[in-house]
């Protein structure tokens, strides 16, 4: 993010209509996306968010001003590096912006900008209030920026919100401890796990509920079935190639999330192992990626729609309290999460497996 960016996109943003030819869509259709209308295909839908946020493109609300008068703009900053993730937070965070009669300003982080120069950038936009989804919830050093710069921001996500700052999240320990028990009712008692990003509270949190549920079990936590990734399909292909390349390896991996397990499936077929009856494979989030794949992942669903519509609503409450909300108040919503069974999960096969192990 660059000055000379800044003052290009204030000369000359770009307009509906460059999203919709860089998306290869009409104009009507980017409109349908940005209102989170649901007659658009889904195919259609990640093309034009994904034309938006490589455009930086601010969406322009009919309604330009709240309750109280002046023009909003909240900041989006992202750096995800799942895109079936980003996908699923521009829906809710474009539709509540519009809802609210806000501008939605997107940016993508460049690690190669410091943090100082990031917020006098946003400073310099004329931003009210960011929006943080991970990994930038969890980067001490921005959320400590903002404080000091008087930004606002919630932080969606974060497995541990700080308790001064706006936050949405689910419980990823309980949600982790659930699917952990739900393999172990099937019948699993060698249990592998994919770890997320050391750099997220999330990570964490989703192992804690892993080893609470094994512990409660009476099972040990072994090391040797325990695999570190970085939510990344390509994190995901090297852990789970070392985890099947155990002698004992286990019979059922949870990765932490769904990219990851997608990664897992795709090496057990390379290793001649069906999924799920030779290895049951679970994932975390339930992006659009879980049912694209084969067989469809058993996954936690995590609503992130809805998490970043909750995020930009408490964000322009905070702001302008006017609307009926407490403008001082800080809120840390938990949003009901969902265990989602779907073709990837079974009990373990009692015979031997098909692959060459």
């Amino acid at each position: 993010m660059t000055d000379t960016r800044s003052s290009r996109r204030q000369r000359n943003a770009p307009t509906i209509n460059d999203v919709a030819l860089a998306a290869g869509v009409s104009p009507m259709t980017v409109s349908r996306v940005i209102n989170g209308e649901q007659v658009v295909r889904p195919v259609t839908r990640e093309k034009v968010e994904t034309a938006i946020a490589a455009l930086n493109y601010a969406p322009s609300a009919a309604a330009r001003t709240l309750a109280g008068g002046d023009e909003t703009r909240i900041g989006l900053l992202y750096s995800n590096p799942s895109s079936s993730y980003l996908s699923e937070f521009l829906v809710g965070s474009l539709d509540q912006a519009s809802r609210s009669g806000i501008d939605l300003v997107v940016e993508k982080w460049d690690e190669r900008t410091s943090v100082r120069a990031v917020v006098e950038h946003l400073k310099r936009s004329r931003i009210d209030g960011v929006v943080l989804p991970p990994p930038l919830c969890d980067l001490a050093e921005l959320l400590d920026a903002l404080r000091k710069a008087s930004i606002p921001a919630v932080a969606v996500a974060s497995g541990q919100p700080h308790s001064d700052m706006l936050a949405v999240s689910i419980d990823d320990c309980h949600a982790a401890y659930e699917m952990t028990r739900h393999l172990l009712s099937l019948g699993h008692m060698r249990i592998g796990f994919i770890k997320g990003n050391p750099n997220q509270s999330a990570s964490s949190r989703r192992f804690e509920g892993y080893v609470k549920a094994l512990e409660e079990a009476g099972l040990p936590v072994r090391d040797d079935l325990i695999a570190q990734g970085f939510f990344t399909y390509r994190s995901g292909l090297d852990a789970a190639e070392h985890i099947l390349a155990l002698a004992d390896p286990p019979t059922a991996i949870f990765a932490s999330n769904d990219d990851m397990a997608a990664a897992t499936v795709a090496i057990a077929h390379r290793t001649g192992l069906d999924v799920p009856g030779d290895l049951t494979v679970c994932g975390f989030d339930d992006t659009s990626l879980a049912t694209t794949i084969w067989p469809e992942l058993t996954t936690i669903r995590q609503p992130i729609s809805d998490m970043s519509r909750a995020a930009v609503e408490a964000l322009v409450r905070q702001l302008k309290p006017r609307r009926g909300g407490d403008g001082d108040a800080i809120q840390h919503q938990v949003l009901d999460y969902a265990l989602i069974r779907r073709q990837s999960d079974a009990a373990p096969r009692t015979r031997p497996r098909t692959g060459g192990r």
